[in-house]
């Protein structure tokens, strides 16, 4: 082939690779675009510097980051290693990264470091369900048999998974090495194989419906009934119904492809030392989804605004579901609340902890407050939020929400 010829297709096969990566770009920019266009038409603009001195001024600010500081200081002193984003009113009162995303490599922490999720997972996968739910795609009503005709157990239904009320055990538990042998990283749908096939089938903790018993096996059985209602992968569904429409550009989940969304993940870590992958790492739904305390807060606004899913939607997930124990505690769709007298959600909130990550989102949406920490290094100051909650709420009786994580 004379040298001529050889550059002239070389030129050629550039002009198709520049004309892909070109399509390409402008797809992303198109779906970047479009997504911010839903936002911004979802949560309202942005405020203005004048509206947002206003509020400043009116929400005392100044003190509560003062005092906010003063709380964070002790907690890093105390060895917590993460991010932190606190809002109120639509104002970010407080955003602060401590310590390192890889502890060996010292690399430090910046806000747009992606930290597995734990159980703080759970809300999405919810969320995911509910609106399959208004879509009238499956009924809270409609039993797991109808997805999975082969589960052993019976008369569980969406709800009950929703609001852990099944009696399933916990599949993390549920079986023994033989018959985990030959799998490396199980799937959803090899632990929905599982529960079919193996004899004698693993022991409820408790009928349907009878008790709240929190259980990991209720959210990945939600993921998979996803993936068999859509036809898509989990993680697919999430990012094409929330995580994009939100523009939340560094949220991913664990069994997705890498790409430039997780550029910036953390490592966990227990005690200083990394923790390994562990075994059950891909089931997911219960847990398995990265995300940064920027993204989250994005996540929050859309709740807030009602447009992730319609108000009566948003009512039934943020109403109790349990009531065999007096308190102030309960559990809605995908979300732990903390009631008022009334027995209405007053606040609304998940925490999370898994293989040195721990997680905390706290909201209040009537008030209009958040609270986000992540993170990667285990350490229980996360859930310690009570003077966090008393400077931006008043007092508040949450010594002890840390028990339910």
């Amino acid at each position: 082939m004379n040298l001529v010829l050889k550059r002239g297709m070389w030129a050629f096969g550039m002009a198709i690779v520049s004309v892909v990566w070109v399509a390409c770009d402008r797809t992303q920019h198109s779906k970047v675009t479009k997504a911010n266009d839903w936002y911004t038409e979802c949560v309202g603009t942005p405020l203005s510097a004048e509206e947002e001195t206003k509020i400043r001024q009116q929400i005392n600010a100044e003190q509560k980051v003062a005092e906010i500081e003063e709380i964070f200081r002790k907690k890093r002193l105390a060895g917590f290693n993460g991010n932190v984003l606190i809002a109120q009113k639509g104002v970010v009162l407080y955003e602060k990264s401590f310590g390192y995303a890889h502890l060996k490599e010292k690399d430090s922490l910046r806000v747009d470091h992606a930290f597995q999720l734990a159980s703080l997972s759970k809300p999405f996968t919810a969320v995911a369900v509910l609106k399959l739910y208004e879509a009238n795609k499956l009924s809270l009503e409609d039993t797991v048999q109808r997805f999975f005709p082969d589960f052993p157990y019976h008369n569980i239904t969406i709800q009950e998974l929703l609001c852990h009320r099944s009696g399933l055990p916990n599949y993390t538990y549920a079986f023994m090495d033989s018959v985990r042998h030959g799998h490396k990283y199980p799937s959803n749908a090899a632990v929905m194989h599982w529960f079919a096939a193996v004899k004698p089938t693993p022991r409820p903790y408790n009928r349907p419906d009878r008790s709240f018993s929190y259980s990991n096996t209720n959210y990945m059985v939600l993921a998979a009934i996803v993936e068999k209602v859509t036809g898509a992968a989990f993680g697919d569904y999430l990012q094409k119904h929330i995580i994009e429409p939100l523009g939340m550009k560094h949220t991913f989940l664990i069994t997705q492809a890498a790409d430039s969304t997780q550029l910036y993940r953390t490592a966990g870590y227990q005690y200083g030392r990394l923790v390994p992958k562990d075994y059950y790492d891909e089931v997911v739904g219960d847990k398995g989804l990265y995300s940064t305390t920027r993204d989250l807060y994005r996540f929050y606004k859309g709740l807030s605004a009602d447009c992730l899913l319609s108000k009566k939607t948003m009512r039934e997930a943020f109403s109790p579901r349990s009531f065999e124990r007096p308190g102030l505690k309960n559990y809605g769709y995908g979300f732990r609340l903390h009631l008022n007298d009334q027995e209405k959600a007053e606040h609304i909130y998940h925490g999370g902890w898994w293989k040195g990550y721990n997680t905390m989102l706290w909201m209040n949406p009537a008030d209009d407050y958040v609270i986000i920490i992540l993170g990667n290094s285990y350490n229980r100051s996360v859930y310690q939020i009570k003077e966090l909650l008393d400077i931006l709420h008043g007092q508040v009786q949450a010594d002890d929400i840390e028990k339910d994580l």
